[in-house]
């Protein structure tokens, strides 16, 4: 009776614990307006006013761009086998030379980006500022059809601007992807190598 008991007790405890995990992780990945946002993103959008990429669209960023750079093992305290230190030396340089080599094609790739947005912006932008013009230049009775033009013509630089957005994060994510999931195998390499070398070093002492 008390070995179930305990065990109901440890299972509502898990849970609790496992729902308050949660409801932490959706405040965190929730926008200011209530939106949720991507863990893999959090570049800002080209220009802070007119064009914003279309509702419900991942943005790529850099906040996270080294994605599993973290995962980098700690380099091991001596194993008081040379052949096994220089091993895992040899194990974790490798690994941290790929994993610079995946955070430059990362920082290349959202940096292009973030350029191509930023010029779609510029090119929305004009063609705002231009239609805006001709109904500032507009006859009082030309004023109507010439802002109705320029609504038209805002919507559309708007939409222009947003597929090209839409365009340059999904291209730049599948490249974070990728090198992230480079970077994934580099660890789990270097860490096969490391455990390697440690039971080499164990083997050889226990003789």
């Amino acid at each position: 009776m008390n070995k179930l008991l305990a065990t109901l007790i440890a299972g509502l405890f898990a849970t609790s614990v496992y729902a308050q995990t949660q409801a932490q992780t959706q405040a965190q990945s929730t926008s200011s307006t209530g939106a949720p946002v991507s863990t893999a993103t959090g570049m800002t959008p080209a220009g802070t006013h007119g064009v914003k990429p279309a509702p419900g669209t991942t943005v790529v960023g850099t906040t996270q761009s080294s994605g599993t750079s973290g995962m980098t093992g700690t380099t091991a305290t001596s194993t008081g086998d040379a052949k096994a230190d220089k091993d895992i030396a040899k194990a974790n340089d490798k690994e941290a030379k790929e994993v610079a080599k995946q955070d430059e094609k990362i920082e290349k790739a959202t940096g292009k980006a973030s350029q191509k947005k930023s010029k779609a912006q510029q090119k929305a932008d004009k063609k705002i500022a231009d239609a805006n013009e001709k109904v500032a230049k507009a006859d009082p009775e030309n004023k109507g059809k010439a802002s109705a033009k320029a609504e038209k013509k805002a919507a559309d630089a708007t939409y222009d601007a947003q597929k090209t957005m839409i365009k340059a994060d999904e291209k730049a994510q599948k490249k974070v992807v990728d090198a992230n999931a480079k970077k994934a195998k580099a660890h789990a390499k270097a860490d096969e190598k490391k455990a390697e070398a440690m039971a080499d070093a164990h083997k050889d002492a226990a003789k």
